[in-house]
């Protein structure tokens, strides 16, 4: 593809393709970008619908606020229309609930696909569900006017879209503690220096650094990316000792594929 073309377009949520970079931007800037399972599924299949030639992927939300995070009609009696109420769902089994809940998740998993790199541009607000979605990127660019916040224990609940995981590993154990227990607004220079943001920037300038971020990642090969990422990302589970053997097979693939020797 050459031109920027619009590959969906529902439910809050429109993907937008130009050669080897793909947009996914949340559309409802009048609810700042609120959540509900229309839109995570909106999400999920914007993932699966990604052209194989797109490397790398920039998430960003209009208006003002990146996403406020879950919508409060979900936790109202009648909850949204054609869905369960969050108490349908707890009257439910637990394996109701639990198969319910990874259907929600799949909106968050797919950001960190090795054949891919992702980008969350925030801006404003990302709140609960809409820090768990700027977490589930590969990376963020944040605006000087960021606000996070993991709101979920305030409300008796639990992070539960998959943010625990990558929080831990970005700021460690007893900061994403404190920030999921107390619920608290981190902006965008304590983000910047514990590794939630990798770079902050005026708000007016978020688009132009995520196009910028995207060119210098398009600027190596792209196999050579997919092996860095698989190692990086893995590093995390794997011993010293299994490490450096991962890192000797990987390249060990890159030279053979250099040298045309490729199985």
């Amino acid at each position: 593809m050459t031109s920027l073309d619009s590959v969906l377009d529902k439910d809050g949520v429109r993907l937008t393709v130009e050669d080897a970079v793909a947009t996914v931007t949340l559309t409802n800037p009048a609810k700042r970008n609120a959540q509900s399972p229309a839109l995570w599924r909106a999400l999920a299949e914007a993932g699966r619908a990604l052209p194989g030639s797109v490397r790398v992927v920039v998430l960003r939300g209009e208006g003002k606020s990146f996403s406020a995070g879950l919508d409060r009609q979900a936790f109202a009696p009648e909850g949204f229309d054609g869905e369960p109420s969050f108490l349908d769902m707890a009257r439910g089994s637990e394996t109701e609930l639990d198969a319910t809940i990874a259907e929600y998740q799949e909106a968050f998993t797919w950001w960190r696909r090795n054949d891919i790199v992702s980008i969350a541009a925030v801006q404003g607000h990302a709140i609960g569900a809409g820090f768990q979605l700027a977490l589930a990127c590969d990376l963020r660019i944040v605006a000087e006017d960021v606000q996070f916040a993991m709101r979920e224990t305030s409300l008796g609940l639990v992070p539960d879209l998959t943010g625990t995981h990558p929080l831990v590993n970005l700021v460690g154990y007893a900061r994403a503690l404190e920030i999921c227990a107390t619920g608290r607004f981190v902006h965008a220079e304590e983000a910047e220096r514990t590794g939630l943001a990798n770079l902050v920037v005026a708000a007016d300038q978020l688009d132009a650094a995520g196009r910028d971020l995207a060119a210098a990642l398009l600027a190596a090969p792209r196999d050579a990316v997919v092996e860095t990422k698989a190692l990086l990302s893995g590093a995390v589970s794997r011993t010293y000792e299994e490490q450096r053997t991962a890192e000797r097979a990987a390249q060990g693939r890159r030279l053979r594929d250099l040298a045309g020797l490729a199985d």
